[in-house]
């Protein structure tokens, strides 16, 4: 996939991500990074249980970045909450 491809669907995956977890967005550029990181993320979970992960721009791998942006989101807030304490 191209750099900007990765973006694109980096944005849209985290911000779909964003919305499932915490009902608002993270701000453009962690919602960019969340869902770039959570799309290598996705794809390792994904390969671990046997299926395939992000294999270009499409509705899976889309489905792929957005399962593992989640993950991210959910580890991030629950090591943010804990550090607060």
């Amino acid at each position: 996939m191209s750099f900007l491809a990765w973006i694109g669907l980096g944005l849209l995956a985290g911000y779909i991500a964003s919305k499932l977890v915490n009902r608002r967005g993270e701000g453009i550029l962690l919602d960019v990074l969340l869902g770039v990181v959570g799309a290598f993320a996705g794809g390792w979970l994904f390969h671990i249980f046997g299926s395939p992960g992000v294999n270009g721009l499409n509705l899976h791998s889309l489905l792929v970045a957005v399962v593992g942006s989640v993950v991210l989101l959910v580890l991030y807030h629950a090591v943010r909450r804990r550090r607060a304490w």
